[in-house]
């Protein structure tokens, strides 16, 4: 088996996607740099200016160990010329960021401490909207996620907020940051193929997260990220007053129906999801991000999928009596 060339475009290719799934979303610079390259010119450079500083009167024997003052003067001025250069370059990039004002930056934000506090402030946020739009601006507003402070974009919701089915994952990924939409990324799209393969299109569901801000470098929201980011949701439930709710993953189930087991025991199972005096049926299923890495297990899926339509028929003929069993 031939090795593979680090030109190969699969291999590039792949490289790509590990740094997208680690979280780098653009480049530092413009064009590559070798490191490696820089750092033996600047040692170069720094030996020239310390042999130029040499005078006749350098003893021939130095202790080991111990710098002479003027190589290590020579060495200071080079070290301080390059972190000069390297401020200018920044500097100038920035200007060209900014349309050439160096001053225009990002708003200060604090971090905020995650406790109980955090929690209240964000269920008292919640409990305001009156409205989905009236939810949005109330998230727009809060700064009581940490999240919010290194994602891009709020990620709300999309499809239809009339819908009877609403659907429910943990977070959004690195293309939901971007464009503000949860599930468009290559994930999204699997989901929209399975839910067409059963029947169903982003008209007739609604779809959000637990989480509205993506984590950086897409790792686990942490239990006080979701804890304070929970009662929105919920709120947000209330609001939709869906029929049906479709966990996508474990993550969700857990959080809002209160659920242990994983989810390769809990999908295709009918649960409850209760919220103060909302009661609704609901089922759980693989998250499409999962299906990428197994794509053995869509079949499970589109089956959960099918589950599901059928539900929402039956509940929708009074006459029949073939509701989902609890």
């Amino acid at each position: 088996m031939s090795a593979l060339s680090p030109n190969d475009p699969l291999v590039l290719e792949a490289y790509l996607d590990f740094l997208i799934g680690a979280g780098v979303d653009c480049a530092i610079d413009e064009e590559p740099v070798d490191r490696f390259e820089q750092s033996a010119q600047m040692q170069a450079r720094r030996s020239a200016q310390a042999q130029a500083h040499a005078t006749p009167d350098t003893p021939a024997t130095q202790p080991r160990g111990r710098i002479y003052a003027p190589v290590q003067a020579a060495r200071e001025a080079a070290s301080e010329a390059d972190t000069r250069a390297a401020a200018k370059a920044i500097l100038d990039r920035t200007k060209r960021g900014n349309g050439g004002d160096a001053t225009k930056a990002k708003p200060k934000v604090s971090a905020v401490v995650p406790d109980h506090k955090a929690i209240n402030a964000a269920r008292d946020a919640a409990d305001a909207a009156r409205s989905l739009e009236e939810l949005r601006d109330i998230l727009l507003r809060f700064d009581g996620c940490n999240l919010k402070h290194t994602a891009k974009n709020l990620v709300f919701a999309d499809g239809n907020p009339q819908a009877n089915i609403m659907m429910i994952g943990e977070a959004p990924g690195r293309d939901e940051d971007l464009q503000g939409v949860p599930f468009v990324g290559r994930s999204g799209q699997l989901l929209d193929r399975i839910m067409y393969s059963a029947g169903l299109s982003r008209n007739e569901v609604y779809i959000a997260n637990v989480v509205p801000w993506r984590p950086p470098g897409n790792r686990t929201p942490t239990p006080q990220e979701t804890e304070i980011c929970r009662p929105f949701i919920q709120k947000q439930i209330e609001l939709v007053n869906p029929q049906l709710v479709v966990f996508l993953g474990a993550a969700s189930a857990q959080t809002l129906a209160g659920v242990r087991d994983g989810i390769r025991k809990l999908r295709g199972r009918w649960i409850s999801y209760e919220y103060r005096e909302l009661k609704r049926q609901a089922i759980a299923t693989y998250h499409p991000a999962y299906l990428l890495r197994n794509p053995i297990e869509k079949r499970f899926v589109w089956r959960d999928m099918l589950a599901v339509r059928t539900a929402y028929q039956s509940l929708n003929q009074p006459t029949a009596d073939a509701s989902p069993h609890l």
